[in-house]
């Protein structure tokens, strides 16, 4: 019953089994390897990203020439801020909760980094000051570039006019 050709097939199955599994590990590690040297050293794009509309390089250089915030923030609208807040609410809570990010509720004179409970990036910790409508509209306008090393992944919001709606209808709540 167990003779030497059985014993060969076996052997034979096994094998091409292993070649079958071996071919169909290397395709599927060239199909979806994400690192870069399995793009030929070139750079991969981050896997995820909020769009705020804003275009690449020009929109940022345009917004830093407009009215100056003070103007702005003077004659900002509550609730235009909270509906320009609807981007930032992907992350943020204005109920006391935090979400991906911390929540905002008081962050207006709050010092920074300071909400219990929430595990914030070496870079923002390392800032000792109190959250004003300057610092705000500093931060929202690109907040990798204001604190470095912030986990927070948004790219910033371009327009003078939506930063001051925003940081007014933050200062409503508390």
């Amino acid at each position: 019953m167990f003779d030497t050709m059985t014993l060969t097939k076996v052997t034979g199955a096994v094998c091409g089994s292993l070649l079958v599994y071996l071919f169909i590990s290397w395709a599927a590690e060239g199909l979806y390897t994400t690192s870069v040297e399995g793009h030929g050293g070139e750079e991969v794009a981050q896997a995820y990203s909020i769009d705020t509309g804003a275009a690449e390089g020009g929109e940022t250089a345009a917004a830093a020439e407009g009215p100056a915030f003070a103007d702005v923030f003077a004659t900002a609208d509550v609730a235009a801020g909270e509906k320009v807040f609807k981007k930032c609410a992907a992350c943020h809570k204005v109920d006391g909760n935090n979400a991906t990010g911390p929540h905002l509720n008081g962050v207006v004179g709050r010092a920074r980094g300071s909400v219990e409970g929430f595990g914030y990036s070496d870079g923002m910790k390392s800032v000792a000051d109190a959250w004003t409508p300057e610092l705000l509209e500093a931060f929202l306008t690109n907040p990798k570039g204001y604190v470095a090393g912030t986990k927070m992944g948004f790219a910033g919001l371009p327009k003078v006019e939506d930063r001051a709606n925003v940081i007014a209808y933050l200062a409503s709540l508390k």
